[in-house]
């Protein structure tokens, strides 16, 4: 296991590797107990080609919220069929509509916190339960909530029990501009609505377009002082 001491060292040497280095030590150390966990957006496909150009099989894992764009539903497939292999979809416990049962109509209006803990964070954490090491396709650029994160980094989704798991974030040096320079060079299928002016796409009835100068997570939770789902952030440690 990657303790705390090892943190600031691996991140040391993984600062100007190309990122299929960092895969490439991720098989190594952990095999398919590593994977990657996408929502589609750019880098996350990046990270799925530059695997499978490195005969690196990481299994791949998405959160269905239920509450997906249909052409994020539909690229999933598009997906499996371009590289090959199945990508497994997380659910809620609830359906939409067992959730609006329980907690009201379109929680994601008045709670959005409680919204995506429910439909994302629990799901993770479950997923979590069977891995050493979770992947990401996080990048700095993104927003100044992820402008300091480590290509390596601990993440504690179990403190009572003292579970932690590695968490990997290989993309976080590289600029929109790659990102999407490699996926037309290399013809990998994308979602739509980022031609549409969407920069960040998560759930339908929480992602809006965004304006010229707004940073790439601005279309997420308008009207509310979040700018993330709680996967990222809720009982995150770095070491």
């Amino acid at each position: 296991m990657i303790s705390h001491a090892d943190i600031q060292p691996l991140n040391e040497r993984f600062q100007s590797e190309p990122t299929e280095t960092v895969l490439k030590w991720a098989w190594e150390r952990f095999g398919a107990r590593a994977a990657i966990g996408t929502s589609f957006q750019g880098a996350g496909l990046v990270m799925m080609h530059l695997a499978r150009e490195h005969a690196l099989p990481f299994p791949v894992f998405t959160l269905d919220t239920g509450l997906l764009f249909a052409e994020t539903v539909a690229l999933r497939a598009r997906l499996e069929a371009f590289f090959g292999t199945a990508i497994e979809a997380l659910e809620p416990d609830l359906t939409v509509e067992q959730q609006a049962a329980a907690h009201g109509p379109e929680l994601w209006r008045h709670d959005p916190d409680v919204c995506c803990t429910m439909r994302k964070v629990v799901p993770l954490r479950a997923k979590l339960e069977t891995l050493e090491c979770w992947m990401t396709g996080l990048r700095r650029q993104q927003s100044a909530t992820r402008a300091d994160i480590g290509i390596v980094e601990l993440y504690a989704f179990d403190p009572a029990g003292g579970r932690e798991i590695v968490k990997l974030n290989p993309m976080a040096n590289w600029t929109r501009e790659a990102v999407w320079d490699y996926i037309r060079r290399h013809g990998i299928p994308y979602n739509p609505l980022h031609d549409q002016g969407f920069r960040s796409i998560g759930c339908q009835p929480c992602t809006r377009k965004i304006a010229a100068g707004e940073d790439e997570r601005a279309g997420r939770w308008t009207g509310f002082n979040k700018t993330e789902c709680g996967i990222h952030t809720f009982m995150d440690r770095k070491a």
